[in-house]
């Protein structure tokens, strides 16, 4: 079997491109750097294609709001995409990726072009980077989670990933849809605030996805843990054979094919 041909859009600004690329290649994936203006000029489509990624970064200098214009462009560019996420076609935004699925109404109801949750800066007023204690949720039907532990660690590098939603009743529904994957929390998997919430996000959120569970959105780097020596402590990680964040690329592959 040919291995799935993933997306990765880009656009100006973006900048972990590569990583994301090297991660899917790694897992048998067959991944190819395509500019957002390439598609609008109709020399690549979406449809071609059994995954899409969207990496992070700063497009277009996040100027007007993290992953705003970017959004903008995903709603009157890719606009089979939502055909693309009811084909079941696995799609993740990392970072920059996931604000511009949240600000384009693909999270976290893919079905409706509403746009419930927004981004605003780091409660800290800084630039957070370091690594992060994460829970997933385990009753969340997302295929980039199978197989994985409950307890993980990824690395997170934002200054506007504080997630807010339009409403209380917002954050009920996504408790009733499964749609939060993953929430910030302390080593021994309680919720908590500042450090261990980098952002503030209300109810410690980190990732959410469609109810369907192919779309998944996160603000840490799965693309920067695909190798153990890759974690600060990684010669006490012997109880994992693989990097947790190869082996959600390797999910999103596995069920691509």
């Amino acid at each position: 079997m040919k291995n799935p041909r993933i997306l990765i859009l880009r656009a100006a600004g973006t900048n972990c491109e590569l990583e994301t690329a090297n991660a899917f290649r790694a897992v048998g994936g067959a991944p190819e750097l395509v500019h957002i203006a390439e598609i609008k000029a109709g020399k690549k489509k979406l449809m071609d294609y059994a995954v899409l990624a969207i990496p992070g970064g700063f497009s277009y200098g996040d100027d007007v709001g993290a992953g705003k214009v970017l959004a903008n462009q995903i709603r009157h560019t890719l606009t089979d995409l939502r055909q693309f996420v009811r084909l079941g076609r696995p799609v993740i935004g990392i970072c920059n990726g996931f604000q511009a699925l949240v600000k384009a109404g693909i999270l976290p109801h893919s079905n409706s072009c509403d746009q419930v949750a927004s981004f605003t800066f780091n409660d800290s007023g800084k630039f957070e980077a370091r690594w992060t204690h994460l829970r997933l949720n385990t009753q969340s039907s997302c295929v980039f989670f199978k197989g994985l532990p409950e307890m993980i660690e990824l690395p997170v590098a934002h200054g506007e990933g504080k997630l807010v939603l339009r409403s209380p009743r917002h954050l009920e529904d996504l408790k009733k849809n499964k749609s939060i994957a993953l929430q910030y929390v302390t080593e021994d998997g309680k919720l908590m605030g500042y450090p261990h919430n980098p952002n503030g996000s209300i109810f410690n959120i980190a990732g959410l996805t469609n109810p369907e569970g192919n779309v998944l959105g996160l603000m840490p780097h799965p693309e920067r843990f695909v190798e153990i020596h890759q974690h600060p402590n990684w010669t006490r990680q012997t109880y994992r054979k693989q990097a947790v964040g190869l082996e959600m690329f390797k999910n999103a592959v596995v069920h691509a094919r």
